[in-house]
């Protein structure tokens, strides 16, 4: 009986290993056309319930469907309402690894056919392309899948040599209702534990086949699964923000009310299934019809549920949005905005997050180029001065941690679940993000240069101060330059625009750099302000020269070549 019971672990763990493959395979085949697929979602909600049922039903799990729809929620890629329509059609899309089991799981012993498609799974890792190696990764999870459920059902005791299995289940279910939602507990906490309502289903499908227990108790089961399953998207969304909480809690709301009416009008409801079951001829087989009629069940209840909420997402959105308040948000905070840790995965969406982490990051440094110049124009007065200098060390600070969370994230990033064109992605990240955390040591750079000036008694004069905010100007449009490539990076051939800004930064920076060297008076009692002008012009050439390189990794890129370039010399 232990054997039987660790051999059933075992196989969960096989089934629940060859689901997470599969589906990872499929979204690396899928790549970043998922990605713009799920992101091009209108406000229509019934092409939201069509979007979020299709992805779901293509790599065959809601979970991941769900986590992505709240990484988008998390960006901003998707309205509240949209996530919650797309959340809607995951659920149905979900019920698909049911019919796929119940009609292939239990008519024939499927693992035979396991281990030569593992060996065509095989054959095809080994080929040159990527996305052969990617449905390689389909077939051995798929074989794996049903590995485990023939195993699943071989370890499940028998009744007739185990039946005082059958008289403990019966001690559960001879309590109408009160066993209905014990069943109902049974299926969600078996869910919150597999973290797998798929895995779940399939246990459930293996007990009402092998007579374990009654359709009616399987059904209970199933609505509970619905409610455990929402745990993974409400992980997701702890670390993001306010609306990606809100979707998570959307699911919820929305499996729970389904979870309610089903209850209120269980046998009723369960009448019906058996109604549609023999009209369309599936309970010919007295073995098969239970099984048809629990994935029936599964289906027409996230039917019946998406047409009775979908009228209502602006009343959910709404309710959401009162249960979870927008906090007031720190732009000095240096808090990551996008990255979610739940998406880490789904490693072809958290790439996408990445990415608008550092396009966030870009703008926080470009509004540290706006403390440079009032740290500029507030130099010559020790009380002006101060509140600039001390924003840009936090500046500073911000970049540090920004950097340091982001790579974090990065490096948690499975390259396996990565097609090679989004490794060479992830290497052009870390070239850019440790650009943007020189830019901001260069922003705390320009305050020390100051501060010194101000200790000595050095001060700017109102030529110098005009000449750097006409260098600074030209940084200003470098930072145009990089945000438009930054925002365009899957699309962009060249990167002229930066290359343009970063000649005119060289140039400017040679004509003040002579100017000022060949004036008169530029040494004696005007030297320590000729080297602070000076070492003020450099500092903000080499910002250029940061800025420029983020545009050239991305280009590295796009070309397909590792990023290991240098800084462009001058």
């Amino acid at each position: 009986m232990v054997l039987s019971i660790l051999t059933l672990i075992g196989a969960l763990g096989l089934f629940l290993y060859g689901m997470n493959l599969m589906s990872t395979g499929l979204q690396k085949a899928a790549g970043s056309g998922l990605r713009r697929f799920l992101a091009s979602i209108t406000s229509n909600p019934v092409k939201g319930v069509f979007t979020g049922l299709g992805v779901t039903a293509v790599i065959q799990s809601s979970s991941a469907t769900t986590v992505m729809v709240v990484g988008f929620v998390n960006a901003g890629l998707l309205t509240l309402a949209q996530a919650i329509s797309v959340i809607m059609g995951a659920n149905i899309g979900t019920t698909m690894t049911a019919w796929i089991i119940a009609l292939f799981g239990f008519k024939a012993d499927v693992s035979v056919l396991a281990v030569p498609l593992m060996a065509l799974g095989f054959i095809l890792s080994m080929s040159k392309k990527s996305k052969l190696r990617d449905i390689s990764q389909v077939v051995v999870g798929f074989s794996l899948l049903f590995l485990g459920l023939s195993f699943m059902k071989e370890s499940v005791p028998d009744l007739k040599s185990s039946p005082e299995v059958l008289q403990f289940l019966q001690n559960w279910s001879g309590k109408g209702m009160l066993s209905v939602l014990l069943f109902v507990l049974v299926g969600t906490v078996l869910t919150l534990v597999l973290q797998s309502s798929s895995a779940t289903v399939a246990l459930t499908l293996i007990f009402l086949n092998m007579g374990w227990i009654q359709f009616d108790m399987a059904a209970a089961m199933v609505l509970g699964e619905n409610i455990g399953t929402t745990i993974t998207a409400n992980i997701a969304a702890a670390v993001g923000n306010a609306n990606a909480k809100r979707a998570a809690l959307a699911h919820t709301i929305f499996n729970v009310f389904g979870v309610i009416w089903a209850l209120a009008l269980f046998r009723p409801f369960l009448s019906l299934i058996h109604l549609i079951v023999d009209g369309l001829g599936l309970s010919a087989s007295a073995q098969e019809a239970p099984l048809y009629s629990l994935s029936m069940l599964h289906t027409v209840f996230n039917l019946i549920n998406t047409s009775l909420l979908i009228w209502f997402i602006p009343v959910i959105r709404k309710a959401v949005c009162k249960l979870i308040k927008e906090k007031e948000s720190d732009e000095q905070s240096g808090k990551l905005v996008y990255i979610n840790a739940g998406l880490i995965s789904t490693p072809e969406l958290a790439l996408s997050e990445a990415e608008k982490e550092v396009r966030h990051f870009a703008n926080i440094m470009r509004r540290s180029l706006g403390a440079v110049i009032s740290a500029v124009e507030a130099s010559g007065d020790e009380k002006s001065f101060r509140p600039w200098a001390d924003k840009l060390v936090r500046y500073e600070e911000i970049s540090d941690r920004i950097e340091y969370e982001t790579v974090s994230f990065l490096n948690k990033v499975s390259r396996d679940a990565l097609s090679a064109d989004s490794i060479l992605r992830i290497k052009s990240l870390y070239r850019i993000v440790g650009e943007m955390e020189s830019l901001g040591d260069s922003g705390e750079a320009v305050s020390r240069l100051l501060s010194r000036g101000l200790e000595h008694s050095c001060r700017l004069s109102e030529e110098h101060k005009q000449s750097l905010r006409e260098l600074a100007g030209l940084v200003d449009k470098a930072y145009d330059a990089m945000e438009y490539n930054l925002g365009n990076c899957t699309t962009i051939s060249d990167i002229d625009n930066a290359v343009i800004a970063e000649v005119d930064i060289n140039r400017k920076r040679d004509a003040l750099r002579d100017a000022q060297l060949s004036s008169p008076g530029n040494d004696g009692e005007n030297y320590f302000e000729s080297v602070l002008y000076l070492s003020m012009i450099e500092s903000l050439e080499k910002m250029g020269d940061y800025i420029i390189n983020i545009s050239q990794s991305i280009m590295n890129w796009r070309k397909g070549r590792p990023d290991g370039a240098s800084a462009w010399d001058d």
